[in-house]
């Protein structure tokens, strides 16, 4: 790992947990109820988004016996994978997105844009880390399943199924 990318990962770290912190103490019992569970509702799909990817790995990914899921030696395009290409990324914008709707406090959205973009940022950096891994298959993966959009992609996967 990079020096450079160690950083990325302990500001993330440093804006994840502020964010949590801050929602906990900055929490408005006053605020809208609807706001509230809205932000409910994105945290529990931030909880797919999160969790999928494990289970799809490990069954499609050829991940030897004992490795943890990220060492895949297949590239999975099915599952969440057939969605958007980094579930788990963009279970962590959501997540960053949920936490000042759940608090309703405006202060509590501050380290979740620093925490959002660099989300963003490791979806790049593991894209290049893709191609270089499984070449052409990523590239054409990469044009037909989009980054973080689960929107469409459910849109696109849905007319895939329709063609297929």
């Amino acid at each position: 790992m990079k020096k450079s990318e160690i950083a990325l990962a302990a500001i993330l770290t440093v804006a994840a947990v502020g964010q949590i912190v801050l929602a906990i103490v900055l929490y408005n019992r006053e605020g809208s109820a609807l706001v509230g569970n809205i932000g409910w509702a994105i945290l529990w799909l931030s909880a797919v988004f999160g969790s999928w990817p494990i289970l799809a790995f490990r069954s499609k990914g050829g991940v030897a016996r004992g490795k943890s899921y990220i060492h895949t030696t297949v590239l999975v395009d099915s599952g969440p994978y057939a969605i958007v290409r980094h579930p788990q990324y963009l279970a962590g914008i959501l997540i960053s997105i949920a936490l000042p709707l759940i608090a309703r406090h405006w202060a509590v959205a501050l380290p979740g844009l620093v925490a959002v973009a660099l989300h963003y940022v490791g979806a790049i950096q593991e894209e290049q880390s893709s191609i270089v891994k499984f070449g052409e298959d990523y590239r054409r993966y990469m044009e037909t399943v989009p980054r973080m959009n689960f929107i469409l992609g459910i849109i696109r996967l849905v007319r895939r199924k329709r063609r297929g």
